[in-house]
């Protein structure tokens, strides 16, 4: 975050980092969970894909997120939740979508979405995962543009990533 305050210097932080109520909160909710069945969508059908060339999948790449649930774990899953759930969602959004998106804006709102989701995806260093990930910020940042807002990227993104650690654990993925 020091280095994004940095980059923001001068800047009137409020707009630079996006950090104002949505115009409209059923709206921006509505647009979220729109957004989130458009990745959950796209997260199947790529799955779908890779599976046809192997047993290939975007979700074991990265090799932090238990498979399986272990009690005796419980307190250091709990502080990884947290970190995924809130810590990550937060820093990413104000960086991407925040700050990203303010200063590639000039240059087209298309451009900043398409170049911040797809410096998204590749700050992840997920070969595999990557064209998911891109995704992903291309519609996180799409909302953030419609909703004038990076609260709720922040809610959505949050939402994907306890969602996904906590069904990784349940066995049901």
């Amino acid at each position: 975050l020091g280095a994004l305050l940095l980059i923001a210097r001068g800047l009137p932080r409020r707009q630079a980092f996006a950090l104002q109520r949505p115009v409209s909160w059923p709206r921006a909710i509505g647009l979220a969970v729109l957004s989130l069945l458009a990745i959950y969508l796209g997260a199947v059908i790529y799955d779908r894909v890779l599976s046809a060339f192997g047993d290939w999948s975007p979700t074991d790449e990265q090799g932090l997120v238990p498979d399986a649930w272990d009690s005796s774990r419980a307190g250091a899953f709990i502080a990884f939740f947290l970190v995924v759930t809130l810590v990550a969602p937060a820093v990413e959004e104000l960086t991407y979508r925040g700050l990203g998106i303010s200063l590639l804006a000039p240059y087209g709102t298309g451009f900043a979405i398409l170049l911040t989701g797809l410096l998204f995806g590749a700050a992840h260093g997920l070969v595999i995962a990557l064209p998911i990930l891109t995704i992903f910020g291309i519609v996180v940042g799409w909302l953030r543009v419609r909703t004038e807002s990076v609260f709720p990227p922040m809610l959505l993104h949050a939402t994907f990533n306890g969602t996904a650690l906590l069904v990784s654990v349940s066995g049901v993925g």
